[in-house]
């Protein structure tokens, strides 16, 4: 999947919510806070982390590349 990004950046719980990868904001902090979420291949346990271009999140088999 891709995201373009029409900012600098986006949050990473705006962006789970964005993609329908959760049904809330709730959830996707809870999935942040528990380590499921990867940033770049590195577990991302902050819910505000400034994502831009060019990096990879992904969460269970899903992949998102942000452009």
């Amino acid at each position: 999947m891709q995201f373009q990004l029409k900012d600098e950046y986006i949050e990473l719980y705006k962006l789970l919510k964005v993609m329908d990868l959760v049904d809330s904001g709730a959830e996707a902090k809870l999935l942040i806070d528990e380590g499921h979420v990867y940033r770049n291949n590195e577990v991302e346990t902050r819910k505000r982390a400034k994502i831009r271009a060019n990096e990879v999140i992904k969460v269970a088999d899903v992949v998102v590349e942000v452009i």
